[in-house]
């Protein structure tokens, strides 16, 4: 197949030699190749301003990151051949890393698959395709699935926010097998069920394994807070952990149904509460009724989606981090964290810093936690390193 070309202003190929896998449209040369002749998810050899090859990219033209490389191999396009072998590549890191067949399996640009995420529950892949040049190659990947993996079922959850920006429609669908949702999985010795065909994202959040595993050394005959508790990730890996007691607070009733029965599913239906309500109001509700808690978790939504969300998202965070404080004992514990890719890592040791003074309080940072191995980082890309956690000990003289 003879691809059309993408012609680089010049320098424009710095970011791309560097290692980086987008390009930005201000960085086209649109005289010598224009994008309006491309067609959304289109692939494309990338070429400098000189001419030569750089490799291969999917386009949109009406996105503002108008390229991703996908191969720096000029012949080779993102085809069933590749992606076996990326997902190959993909695979080999995660047995590497977990015994259980329970992780991301696909990161996007961190496993060289921009636009791709595939989270795996045993036989269950629940996949997502948040591009045009990811969509344009479904048939490919699923053909490439079954040659890497044979799921028994796969899920599309085709639902998000960033396929609309890409021109792409919202939907779910089962495309193999069939779904007994909730899917079940093992997270840290702990059982829990995933809705995985209506729940946030793909049902589970597995970035957060690492720094729920640190947390659950420290909660072992602790009251305990957990504040966005969502199906109980945090919440119930403490109660099975030793905590004595866990309040999880959520605005969903949904996701609060599904944390009493995974706290059941393991046992500990009778140490783990949920309260549902907006987490703020829920706080000063607690405040109000003279609660205490041993440990508090804070794990909210992303407050910062885009740049211009900064000083708002900033002052959310530490207003949710002084409130939380106000319920911790004299000597506490708070895990404060953020999947705000544009929060600094500084910022929200700010935010707890500016917590502990406000509350007239000594606070000491114990762990500093990132997204797990299977949430990859490319170096190149700071956007692909986006979660933040704090273990911060809160006390008094």
């Amino acid at each position: 197949m003879t691809l059309s070309s993408l012609r680089l202003k010049k320098h424009a190929d710095r970011r791309l030699k560097a290692g980086h896998l987008w390009l930005y449209s201000n960085e086209i040369d649109t005289g010598a190749t224009p994008l309006k002749g491309l067609e959304p998810g289109q692939q494309v050899v990338v070429e400098a301003a000189n001419g030569k090859a750089l490799g291969v990219a999917y386009v949109n033209p009406n996105s503002l990151i108008c390229a991703r490389l996908v191969s720096r191999e000029p012949k080779q396009g993102l085809d069933r051949s590749l992606l076996v072998h990326r997902l190959n590549q993909a695979l080999a890191l995660r047995q590497r890393l977990f015994a259980a067949p329970y992780y991301r399996l696909v990161h996007g640009e961190g496993d060289l698959l921009p636009g791709l995420v595939i989270d795996r529950f045993a036989d269950t892949l629940v996949v997502q395709l948040n591009t045009a040049g990811m969509q344009a190659v479904l048939p490919e990947l699923l053909d490439a699935l079954d040659k890497v993996l044979s799921p028994t079922t796969v899920v599309l959850r085709n639902d998000t926010s960033g396929r609309r920006q890409e021109g792409l429609e919202r939907y779910v669908e089962v495309v193999k097998g069939e779904v007994a949702d909730p899917v079940l999985l093992e997270e840290n010795g702990v059982r829990f069920a995933a809705p995985v065909l209506d729940g946030q994202k793909t049902g589970w959040f597995y970035d957060h394994r690492i720094n729920r595993a640190w947390l659950n050394q420290h909660v072992a005959g602790k009251r305990v807070l957990d504040l966005f508790s969502y199906v109980g990730g945090w919440g119930v890996q403490a109660a099975a952990h030793g905590a004595s007691e866990v309040l999880c607070v959520d605005s969903s009733a949904a996701a609060l149904e599904r944390v009493a029965e995974n706290a059941a599913l393991n046992g500990l239906h009778e140490r783990v509460a949920v309260g549902e309500g907006d987490a703020f109001e829920a706080l000063a509700a607690l405040k109000a009724d003279g609660e205490e808690f041993d440990v508090v978790i804070l794990d909210p939504p992303a407050f910062i989606k885009k740049r211009k969300d900064i000083p708002n998202g900033e002052r959310a965070y530490g207003k949710l981090n002084r409130e939380a404080m106000r319920l911790l004992g004299r000597d506490g514990l708070l895990l404060s964290a953020s999947c705000s890719m544009h929060l600094a890592p500084e910022r929200l040791v700010d935010a707890v810093r500016g917590a502990v003074r406000h509350q007239d309080r000594h606070g000491q940072i114990l762990f500093q936690g990132h997204q797990g191995p299977d949430h990859p980082v490319h170096p190149a890309i700071p956007e692909t390193s986006y979660l933040k956690a704090l273990g911060v000990r809160v006390f008094r003289d």
